[in-house]
């Protein structure tokens, strides 16, 4: 348990690279650490009370890992087609099968961000469209070959190889990444914690 936390000091309960290479991006300095929480589908739950839930359940573990008037942040993505939550690919097979379902096609992305401290919790979700140009069968065996999809939701990194996939966006680039940035900052300083710090 962390049980000093520096005075206006951030708690990043998660242990994606990509959310803290983008908190850094704003200068927002933070600590980081795992926490793990049931992340299944409960029956008949739609895609955007799933991702709150989820982030919910995380930023409150979080909380448990540090004192108890720390700022904590938590946030979760997911890829959504037809109603349809893609998580991470099973296998080469289940990725395939992913992409096929977003080529030439829009797709949503829902990023829910949750910022806690003592009693104080607060929830965002942002929404965005996603626009894929049609894949070829070689094109995505090529991608799977180079091991980027076989750990990402939606069996893709927007800010990596799959970058070319993507025709246009309607929303937050960053939300897709896995953190809106412009509603973070302001999410966070409602909170105390500046952007643009000095380490």
């Amino acid at each position: 348990m962390y049980s000093e936390p520096i005075a206006g000091s951030l708690y990043l309960a998660s242990a994606s690279p990509r959310r803290s290479a983008l908190l850094t991006q704003i200068g927002v300095l933070h600590r980081q650490f795992a926490c793990d929480v049931d992340e299944q589908v409960l029956a008949d739950e739609s895609a955007a009370a799933y991702v709150e839930r989820v982030t919910q359940a995380k930023v409150l573990a979080g909380q448990q890992r540090v004192a108890v008037d720390a700022v904590v942040l938590a946030a979760d993505t997911v890829v959504v087609v037809d109603g349809r939550i893609l998580g991470k690919p099973a296998d080469q097979d289940d990725a395939r099968n992913m992409l096929r379902s977003l080529s030439g096609r829009a797709h949503q992305v829902m990023t829910a961000v949750a910022v806690a401290s003592g009693p104080r919790s607060e929830l965002i979700r942002v929404d965005s469209q996603v626009f894929f140009r049609c894949l070829g069968e070689a094109e995505i065996a090529a991608y799977w070959a180079t091991g980027e999809p076989a750990d990402k939701a939606g069996s893709y990194a927007i800010q990596g190889l799959a970058a070319i996939f993507v025709e246009r966006i309607e929303g937050s680039y960053s939300a897709v990444v896995g953190l809106p940035l412009m509603e973070t900052a302001s999410l966070l300083a409602s909170f105390g914690i500046a952007r643009w710090q000095q380490p």
